[in-house]
C-alpha cells in the first residue's frame, strides 16, 4: 500500500486589492461641484453645510 497523505493547506497567502480610501480633497484646497472629497466606508464624515 503506497499511499501517500494529502499535505495540509495553507492558511496564508491572501492579500485584498488596495481600495484607496480616504481623503482625497485638504484643506484650503479649490473644489468643483460635484468632486469627491472622501471616499470611506460607511458615514464617518458627515456632509456639513452647503454640502450634498
Amino acid at each position: 500500500m503506497a499511499h501517500k497523505k494529502s499535505g495540509g493547506s495553507a492558511r496564508n497567502g491572501r492579500d485584498s486589492n488596495p481600495k484607496y480610501l480616504g481623503v482625497k480633497a485638504f484643506s484650503g484646497q479649490f473644489v468643483r461641484a460635484g468632486s469627491i472629497l472622501v471616499r470611506q466606508r460607511g458615514t464617518r464624515f458627515k456632509p456639513g453645510n452647503n454640502v450634498g
